[in-house]
């Protein structure tokens, strides 16, 4: 499949039934599958190449893991097949796949993608090169031109669109998640083994978390000398 503005083929879209599993085995299979926004009449996208999956209430790197249900995270609650869009870092919107099995909360992040379609206008979004352009769950994001206008809205229903595409023909690397404060060691993170737009993210506490470890380090451990 070469780039291009748009795709050529004739593309069949996921259905809801796809997300309606367990989440862990959405994050693997969405690997291969062809993700496209259609923001302004400009469609950009290309092959998911790297997730991670967000448990339940149980799993502490999740924003499912709260002492409730939120204004933040009831999405995740809710119906499958949903985009869960939000803001973080002050400057970043992450990408989420609301998927879960009935009864259960949770949701996919995608973490990167090889650009396929509208590749000019993603680098004019990102003011970056090729290979910068999606390698991350913000740089991703901001390419596609997404924000929190899409979030809480059914996939293929509003700007973001998710179609079926052969599995990978490549090994499917499994590692802990990227950039948590709890929760990253768990191995919950797909990518294409050898993809050049996975990110480069190592799984551990976020940098982050760890300046707040040493700020202020949890009671009855010493703040370590410089």
């Amino acid at each position: 499949m070469h780039a291009s503005d748009a795709p050529a083929q004739p593309l069949v879209p996921l259905s809801r039934s796809f997300f309606e599993r367990d989440t862990e085995a959405v994050a693997r299979d969405l690997l291969g599958k062809l993700l496209l926004s259609d923001v302004d009449g400009v469609p950009t996208g290309g092959r998911i190449v790297e997730t991670e999956a967000y448990l339940g209430v149980a799993d502490p790197g999740s924003h499912a893991a709260t002492r409730g249900m939120t204004e933040r995270n009831k999405v995740l609650f809710g119906p499958p097949g949903r985009a869960y869009v939000y803001f973080t870092y002050g400057n970043h919107h992450m990408l989420n796949l609301v998927s879960h099995a009935p009864g259960i909360a949770g949701g996919v992040l995608v973490r990167a993608l090889e650009p396929l379609w509208g590749i000019a206008e993603m680098e004019r979004r990102r003011r970056r090169p090729l290979h910068e352009i999606t390698n991350g769950p913000g740089k991703l994001a901001a390419a596609l031109g997404l924000d929190l206008s899409d979030n809480d809205v059914e996939i293929g229903r509003g700007r973001i669109a998710i179609y079926d595409a052969s599995p990978p023909d490549a090994t499917i690397g499994v590692s802990g998640r990227v950039g948590l404060s709890a929760g990253y060691e768990l191995d919950l993170r797909f990518f294409i083994e050898g993809n050049p737009f996975v990110s480069k993210g190592r799984t551990g506490p976020s940098p982050v978390a760890l300046r707040r470890l040493v700020e202020k380090p949890p009671e009855g451990r010493r703040k370590p000398r410089r």
